[in-house]
Formats: structure tokens, C-alpha cells, sequence
């Protein structure tokens, strides 16, 4: 995403925000590693001895709190001098961001389904093609090209990751006309709507049973929104100073991580993790010393700036190697030894890198400045030299990016 905040002449360039792209990163391995272990191979789950790849699925509350965040730092200035005025202009941008690769995801899981068909039928002479409803059916395929999944993802469906992003956009839609009710409020009208976020995620908690892994249906839309308003909180007290000195040690960034792994570790209630993120992400944001340093290298910066590819197309791998077991008579994955699970997942997780990286490029890099100036009715912008992509990147996260 570009981080030109939106008027009509040549704004200056909003200034990176340091640690988020290499946070996010790790975000999307963790999700990966999620699915690809503790849910598709189930001899490579570690429960009984740890906690921390299990709770793999609350990476997407991590994305949502950074998307909140960074869409704020983006566009503050914009939507407190006019609304309408950038409304569309900021929707544009967000569709040039997401919908590229989501589309292309879209396309290769309807043909990977339809060449899958046609095995099947050069083997069975029976042609089963795909169905009207439910999961990874044509009405799922309708509801995918409008970013609709989100409403009811277990039925409406075919990346299954892609319900962060649908639900994400549902929060984008009223992002820009609650953004400046937030940024004007005084600190005690502040601390009241931090007061109610809390209070949301209490009761989303309370409904959820404690079990945070909620990704279909209206439930999933009171797990996003009031962690996207927490992200423009968090954004608002970073930008104005608040605990500024504190935040900048080595020592608090080490104990905050520190914190929030022994907490997934040991298995706290997700609430209780939920709620040390927003530590963890100040501390990234205002440290300058060696815990920047550490997460600023150039392989986390790599894995930040794919994250997005990532997230997206190891489902589609995941997908195919169903398709492919399947095949070849393995149906149930539980029945793998250790050794050959662990072998395939490590080369799921190597194409799912590798295209990641290539799709970086080629879809989201080339595609996002032309669809961004169609929608917008501009002329497209020129690609960005790499160095230049990869320092813009720093500033722009999705989730879902993520997602579960």
C-alpha cells in the first residue's frame, strides 16, 4: 500500500513508522506454522509440551491491532480535514492492496477444483464439477469476488485464510468516518473508548468461550473492529508521546516478548495474551536500540514485506497437497509417520516462501499502482526502485491479514 496520505496535491512522505514490517512477518510465519502443524498434521503438534504453535490463530488479532494502527499513521491527516473528500480515494487504495492476489488465490483454487474434477472423472468417467453451495461452491465463488467470505466463512469460502481480509474491509468501509471522532477526543474521552474496546473484547471473550479462534459469521466481526479501534488508540498514544521513555528500552522490549511467550507457552486464556500485544507493539514502535536492531535485519524485513503473499498462498499449497494425498490414497494425515510429516511440511512451507516472494513482486508490487489508478481514474504511478518498495512496506500492514 502506498503511504501517501490522500489530498489532491504532492503530499510529503509520511514517515516510516520503525518494526512493524519485520513484527508482521513473524506474525504470518506463526500463522503458517499453525496450520501447517498443529491442524494438517497432527503428529507435529506440540500441545502436550507447548502452548505457543497452538496458539498460532491469534496472530490475526496481532494483524488487526497493527492494521488499526498503521491505517491511522496513514491517513489521520486526511480524514480530520475532509471525509468525503478522501473516502474513496482511501477505499481504492485499500481494494489495489487486497484484491489483486485475493483474485488471483481465487482463480488458481477454482482451477486446482476443476482440474482435480477432471482426474477424477478420466479415472471414474464420473464428472462431480462444483457445487452450488456451501464451501468452495459457486455461491462461495460469488461471495469471494465481492470480499463477502467474511459474513459466513465456513460456508461462503475458498481460502480459507481470506476471512481476516474480507472482515478487514468491512472495518476499512467504516474506518475514515470514526478515525476522526478518535483523534479529536480529549484524554478522558480517550480513556473511555479504550474503556470500551476493553469491554468489547470482554464480551466477544465471554461469548467466545475464551477461545479467541473465531473466524466465521458476526462473532468474527466483534473479534476485528474493536481491535482495529485499539490499533488507532495505540497509534494515538505513540504519536503524542504517552510513556515515550519507557517504551524506548532495551528492557521493556526484551520483558514484553519475554512476557508474551511464556504466556502463549504456558497456555494463558487468549484474553490474557490478547492484552499483552499492545505492549509488545509500543515496545517495538518506541525502542531504538538493540531489540530494533534485532527485528530490523534484512531476512525478518524480507519476511515482512511478503507477509501478505504468504498469508494468502499457503492455503492454496495446503489445498493442492490435499488434492494431491488425496490422490494417492492418503486421507487422513493423522495415519503419517512423524518423519514424513515433518518432511512435508517442510517443503509446504518452502513453496509457500518461495511463491510468496515471486507473487510479492508480480502481483502485489505490479498490480496495486495500476488497480489503485484505475479506481481512482489517475494516471498509474511508475514502480518503485525495490529499496524504495521495501522502505514504504514498512508502513503498511493487512491481515490478515492473517488469518486463522
Amino acid at each position: 500500500m502506498s503511504s501517501r496520505p490522500l489530498t489532491t496535491r504532492t503530499p510529503a512522505p509520511v514517515r516510516q513508522l520503525p518494526s512493524l514490517t519485520a513484527l508482521r512477518g513473524l506474525a504470518a510465519l506463526w500463522v503458517v506454522l499453525f496450520h501447517y502443524s498443529v491442524l494438517d498434521f497432527p503428529r507435529l503438534d506440540i500441545t502436550t509440551h507447548s502452548h505457543l504453535i497452538g496458539k498460532g490463530y491469534l496472530a490475526v488479532d496481532l494483524f488487526f491491532m497493527l492494521s488499526g494502527l498503521v491505517m491511522t499513521h496513514v491517513y489521520y491527516r486526511a480524514f480530520c480535514e475532509s471525509v468525503p473528500r478522501h473516502y474513496w480515494s482511501f477505499l481504492a487504495a485499500r481494494i489495489a492492496r487486497l484484491y489483486p492476489l485475493h483474485l488471483v488465490m481465487l482463480l488458481l483454487f477454482v482451477a486446482t477444483a476443476l482440474a482435480t474434477a477432471l482426474f477424477a472423472y478420466a479415472a471414474t468417467g464420473t464428472f462431480a464439477g462444483l457445487p452450488l453451495h456451501g464451501a468452495r461452491s459457486l455461491s462461495a465463488f460469488t461471495a469471494n469476488l465481492f470480499m463477502l467470505q467474511g459474513l459466513n466463512a465456513a460456508e461462503l469460502s475458498w481460502n480459507f485464510p481470506s476471512w481476516s481480509i474480507s472482515v478487514e474491509f468491512m472495518a476499512y468501509v467504516a474506518f475514515p468516518f470514526a478515525l476522526p471522532f478518535v483523534w479529536r477526543a480529549g484524554p478522558r474521552l480517550r480513556l473511555v473508548l479504550f474503556s470500551c474496546v476493553v469491554a468489547a473484547l470482554l464480551l466477544f471473550a465471554a461469548l467466545a468461550g475464551g477461545n479467541f479462534n473465531q473466524w466465521t459469521g458476526p462473532i468474527a466481526l466483534m473479534r476485528c473492529l474493536p481491535e482495529f479501534i485499539l490499533g488507532t488508540l495505540l497509534y494515538r498514544a505513540y504519536h503524542d508521546g504517552v510513556f515515550a521513555s519507557f517504551f524506548q528500552r532495551d528492557a521493556i522490549g526484551y520483558g514484553a516478548l519475554a512476557v508474551a511467550v511464556l504466556s502463549l507457552h504456558f497456555g494463558a486464556p487468549d484474553i490474557v495474551s490478547v492484552a499483552l500485544f499492545p505492549v509488545l507493539i509500543l515496545a517495538a514502535l518506541g525502542n531504538a536500540g538493540t531489540v530494533a536492531q534485532a527485528i530490523n535485519t534484512a531476512p525478518l524485513l524480507w519476511l515482512g514485506e511478503i507477509s501478505y503473499s504468504l498469508y494468502l498462498i499457503h492455503g492454496l499449497v495446503d489445498y493442492i497437497v490435499t488434492q494431491v494425498l488425496d490422490g494417492l490414497g492418503v486421507h487422513e494425515r493423522a495415519d503419517l509417520s512423524v518423519g514424513v510429516s515433518l518432511a512435508l511440511l517442510t517443503v509446504m512451507l518452502a513453496i509457500a516462501l518461495i511463491a510468496a516472494g515471486i507473487s510479492y513482486r508480480t502481483i502485489e508490487i505490479a498490480w496495486r499502482g495500476r488497480l489503485r489508478a484505475l479506481l481512482s481514474f489517475e494516471a498509474p504511478a511508475k514502480p518503485r526502485p525495490a529499496a524504495a518498495s521495501a522502505r514504504i512496506q514498512s508502513t503498511g500492514i493487512t491481515t490478515a491479514h492473517v488469518v486463522n
